[in-house]
């Protein structure tokens, strides 16, 4: 990974997260239109060799502020996702995304920058930040142990154990799992997902991408796939977990409609029609926050000593056993 250094805000490679042995902060942010790059950080640093300068003076904005911030806080490195990662190599950008959480809950303290939040607009600009409504600040809501919430000036608000509360009112995740009483294997996939589904990302293939920390997924990235980064997604989930929540998703049916076989033409379908097996999206799971997944249970047997067979994929479908 590379990691800037606070005092200059140059690039410096490590092997992995554990190989900083000072360990590092990392931010947490909504993408500007205009972002520094990793290439723009090497080109600055490469010209302030020559001329003697301090590449951190001469950053953007939010780079150079960062840094400041992180070198108060007695942090050497700092690890920023927009000029860290160098997105010219397929395989880096596959690598970082696959190694993102990870990233996140090494770190030592996570900075979330709220561009959009100031003291004299409280509590309303922290409710309505966008930060809230981004794919990838999910995951980095979730997996730091230590966060501070920075307002617009990068003056402090608060950290994650003051706001956990608000946090659960605004984004769902149970502040049980960001005070770290509870632990993301409690949850179910479905849980996981809907954490997710009222979040948008710029890119389409991003609303399955950002997922694999959450969901535990390791898969190559392949921009330009569009939605079926998502079916691969389930795909993957299925051939690693026996959580079968992951079909919980769509719009609920009513009881009496399970009940009577007979009368499940009249269930709710979705408006475009049958969609599969898998979810077009995480927008999908919005209804299924409650969602919890059991062991698998046979009458008359103690359902601790089923085995579960799990599902398998086929080149037909999905393949799995139903009690009956």
């Amino acid at each position: 990974m590379w990691l800037l250094s606070t005092d200059r805000a140059e690039l410096h490679h490590f092997i992995s997260p554990d190989a900083v042995e000072e360990g590092y902060a990392i931010l947490s942010h909504v993408w500007d239109p205009q972002e520094q790059s990793f290439k723009d950080i090497r080109k600055l640093q490469k010209r302030c060799a020559l001329t003697g300068q301090n590449p951190r003076d001469l950053a953007s904005e939010k780079v150079k502020r960062c840094c400041e911030v992180a070198e108060q806080y007695n942090y050497k490195w700092v690890w920023i996702d927009s000029c860290c990662i160098d997105k010219t190599s397929s395989a880096e950008l596959s690598e970082a995304i696959n190694s993102m959480f990870r990233y996140y809950s090494l770190s030592l303290v996570c900075f979330v920058y709220m561009a959009d939040v100031t003291i004299s607009r409280l509590p309303s600009s922290f409710y309505e930040s966008r930060w809230h409504t981004r794919g990838w600040t999910l995951q980095e809501l979730i997996a730091p142990q230590t966060t501070y919430f920075l307002y617009s000036d990068w003056t402090l608000l608060g950290t994650k154990y003051n706001v956990a509360e608000a946090l659960e009112e605004i984004t769902r995740v149970p502040s049980s799992l960001l005070l770290g009483s509870t632990r993301l294997t409690d949850y179910s996939v479905a849980q996981r997902m809907s954490w997710a589904a009222n979040r948008k990302t710029t890119r389409v293939e991003d609303e399955a991408y950002c997922l694999f920390g959450l969901l535990d997924v390791n898969m190559p990235t392949l921009y330009g796939e569009g939605r079926r980064a998502f079916e691969r997604l389930q795909e993957e989930i299925l051939k690693q977990s026996p959580d079968t929540t992951v079909f919980g998703w769509g719009e609920l049916v009513p009881m009496d409609l399970l009940v009577n076989a007979a009368s499940l033409t009249d269930a709710p379908r979705n408006k475009g029609g049958w969609q599969g097996l898998f979810a077009p999206s995480a927008s999908a799971f919005t209804l299924s926050g409650n969602l919890v997944y059991g062991l698998p249970f046979t009458p008359g047997s103690d359902a601790r000593n089923v085995l579960d067979d799990g599902v398998s994929l086929t080149p037909a479908g999905v393949y799995c056993s139903i009690p009956y």
